[in-house]
């Protein structure tokens, strides 16, 4: 398994050699930048925070909220800044995290809750080693639900059994693209998986183009939808093993599990549900730095001037810690190597 997780340096996704060429000329000598402690370093410093969608989604809400905030509890109140860096359901922008951004703190990352699982599950490029990130922490920690279009010929999940489903995804490692395939591929239903929309918002008009059924998204995502607010769409899958408290009465995966063999394969799967929003730093960050980002990112989200705005915009403050993000990585690499095939298998 954690011959997985070896990098391949001449197969680096190099998107965006302008952001690598201002970094080289930002980032400071490794001896000065571990001498120097948080507040001298930031100090005049832009921080830039990579979103691994397009703009719209819950993702990209979430981290330019946290860049208009973050720079106040910073030492030295750097400037914080938000880019967009979509590409393969945010993989490409964890890849620079990890492989080409200066591990000095100056760049940060929002990536899907799934890219950490994806070494495990056979993805070669996924080129980075996920017990090494710098874990900041996830602002919340939302179910992804499948969104259907109310007249779309499924009515219930089971109906996933003799009806196609026409489902909107991103790529590989976004929920948008799992879910579907491991309701496809470990339960045998019909579903047919149209990968390639940058982000949420260009699946949600796929959706209303009539492209496609239905799309898996968060359900604060969904629950912003008009569409949603007035039928003309609905949720009629919940990505979690027990109902959330939200849908009691709409069915789990745990639900279509028949077995428990398919039970500790959804599990597996599910321990991507439990990272919420994961915000990165490069790994072999100084101590004092990856300290300063985590309570920052922490009192960003308990500022009441952010939490205001925050529900504004229907986006609710759950956070998860890095220590808790890192544990889960950890069991899902610890689960038994037959499940692990199986997942693997039902995702490709």
């Amino acid at each position: 398994m954690r011959a997985a997780l070896r990098k391949n340096p001449g197969r680096l996704l190099s998107l965006a050699a302008w952001s690598l060429a201002a970094w080289s000329l930002a980032a400071v000598t490794p001896g000065a930048a571990h001498a120097q402690g948080a507040d001298g370093f930031y100090r005049g410093k832009t921080v830039t925070i990579l979103i691994g969608y397009s703009v719209g989604g819950s993702d990209d809400l979430w981290a330019r909220l946290i860049a208009r905030h973050m720079g106040r509890f910073l030492p030295g109140q750097p400037v914080v800044t938000p880019q967009n860096l979509p590409g393969a359901g945010s993989l490409v922008a964890a890849n620079q995290i990890y492989n080409t951004a200066p591990k000095d703190g100056t760049v940060l990352g929002m990536i899907n809750r799934g890219v950490p699982f994806e070494p495990m599950l056979g993805n070669k490029s996924a080129q980075f080693d996920p017990l090494k990130f710098t874990y900041l922490g996830s602002p919340d920690r939302d179910v992804i639900v499948g969104y259907i279009r109310s007249d779309a010929p499924l009515k219930h999940a089971r109906d996933m059994r003799t009806q196609e489903l026409i489902v909107a995804a991103t790529g590989s490692g976004a929920d948008s693209f799992t879910y579907p395939n491991v309701l496809k591929n470990l339960f045998n239903l019909n579903i047919r998986v149209v990968s390639g929309y940058p982000g949420s918002r260009d699946m949600n008009l796929a959706v209303e183009r009539n492209e496609v059924h239905a799309t898996f998204i968060s359900y604060d995502t969904a629950a912003r939808e008009p569409k949603f607010a007035n039928g003309a769409r609905k949720i009629f899958l919940q990505g979690t093993m027990s109902p959330d408290p939200r849908m009691p009465d709409t069915p789990t995966l745990g639900d279509l599990a028949g077995d428990d063999e398919q039970k500790r394969a959804i599990e597996l799967v599910l321990y991507r549900a439990q990272m919420g929003r994961p915000m990165v730093a490069p790994p072999d960050l100084p101590a004092e730095r990856a300290s300063a980002l985590r309570k920052a990112f922490v009192d960003t989200l308990n500022d009441a001037q952010a939490r205001e705005e925050a529900q504004k915009q229907m986006l609710n403050v759950s956070i998860v810690p890095p220590e808790e993000l890192l544990d889960l990585v950890r069991k899902a690499y610890s689960a038994d190597a037959k499940t692990i095939a199986r997942v693997t298998a039902a995702l490709r």
